[in-house]
C-alpha cells in the first residue's frame, strides 16, 4: 500500500515537473506564442467582421461577425494546442534529452499528459485573449456555459493529442508544418468558420461532414449563440471518439518507440 502511494506521489511530481516546464516554455517566449495569433484573429475579425461582414448582414439569425467570432476562437485554439506539443516534443526529439524521460520510471500516461498540459494551456490561453478582443468588437451573451466550456476542452485536448503523434513521426523540423499547412488549415477553413453549411449545395453539405472541426466548431457556436448546423450529440460523440482514437495511438507509439529509440 504504502509503495503503491509513493509511486502515485513519484508520478504526479513527474507530471507536474514536465507540465510546468512545458508551460514555462511557451509563457517565457510570449511575444512568438501569444502575441501573433492575438494580431492574426484581430485582423480576421477587423477585415471579415467589421469590414466585409457590414455588406453581408445576417446569418443564421446573427449578425455576421457574431456569427464567426466563435469559430474565430476555435481556429486560435486548434492552431495553438496543436502546435504547442508538436514543435515542443519534436524540439526534446531533436536534441535526445526526450531519453532521459524515457529510460526513467516515468510512466508512459504521465509522459503524454506532461506535454499534452503545455499545449492545453496554450491554447486555452490565447483563445481567452481571442475572446477578450472580439468583445472590442461585437457584445456576447453565452448561451450555454456548460457546452461552451466543455467543447473548447475537447477541442484543445484532441489537437494536442494531433501535435503529439506529428512530433512521433516527424524526422525533421519541416515535417512538423506539413499537417498545418496540408490538412489543418483547409479543413479549418472549410469547417463552417465563416459560412454556415446550408449556403452550400445539398452535395457539398454532405461532404462537409466528413470534416470533424465542422462539428467542433457549430457547438462551440451554439455553446456561444444557441445557433448550431449540426446535432450537439453527434459533435460530442465525434469529439470523445477522435479524442479516444489519438490518445489510443499516442499510448502505442511510446509503448513502441516509434520516433523515439534510435
Amino acid at each position: 500500500m504504502t509503495s503503491t502511494r509513493q509511486q502515485w506521489q513519484t508520478n504526479l511530481v513527474s507530471l507536474k515537473t514536465i507540465a510546468y516546464k512545458e508551460i514555462r516554455r511557451f509563457l517565457r517566449i510570449w511575444q512568438q506564442t501569444l502575441l501573433p495569433p492575438a494580431i492574426t484573429m484581430t485582423l480576421y475579425l477587423i477585415i471579415f467582421g467589421s469590414l466585409i461582414g457590414a455588406r453581408i448582414g445576417e446569418m443564421g439569425g446573427h449578425s455576421y461577425i457574431e456569427f464567426i467570432v466563435p469559430g474565430v476562437i476555435m481556429i486560435a485554439v486548434i492552431t495553438n494546442s496543436y502546435a504547442n506539443v508538436v514543435s515542443s516534443f519534436f524540439s526534446a526529439k531533436f536534441q535526445r534529452f526526450i531519453e532521459e524521460i524515457l529510460v526513467s520510471p516515468t510512466p508512459n500516461l504521465v509522459i503524454l499528459l506532461g506535454y499534452l498540459a503545455g499545449g492545453f494551456a496554450r491554447g486555452l490561453l490565447v483563445g481567452a485573449i481571442v475572446l477578450a478582443i472580439s468583445l472590442l468588437f461585437t457584445e456576447l451573451r453565452i448561451h450555454n456555459p456548460w457546452i461552451t466550456a466543455s467543447i473548447v476542452l475537447l477541442t484543445s485536448l484532441l489537437f494536442a493529442l494531433g501535435g503529439f503523434i506529428n512530433a512521433i513521426f516527424a524526422r525533421t523540423y519541416d515535417d512538423i508544418s506539413i499537417i498545418p499547412t496540408f490538412v489543418l488549415t483547409p479543413l479549418t477553413y472549410l469547417g463552417g468558420v465563416f459560412y454556415s453549411i446550408h449556403l452550400l449545395p445539398p452535395f457539398w453539405q454532405k461532404v462537409s461532414l466528413i470534416n470533424p472541426i465542422l462539428y467542433l466548431v457549430n457547438a462551440f457556436r451554439y455553446g456561444i449563440l444557441g445557433h448550431s448546423d449540426i446535432n450537439i450529440g453527434i459533435a460530442y460523440t465525434v469529439a470523445l471518439a477522435f479524442i479516444a482514437l489519438l490518445g489510443s495511438i499516442a499510448m502505442l507509439l511510446l509503448r513502441l518507440g516509434t520516433g523515439l529509440r534510435s
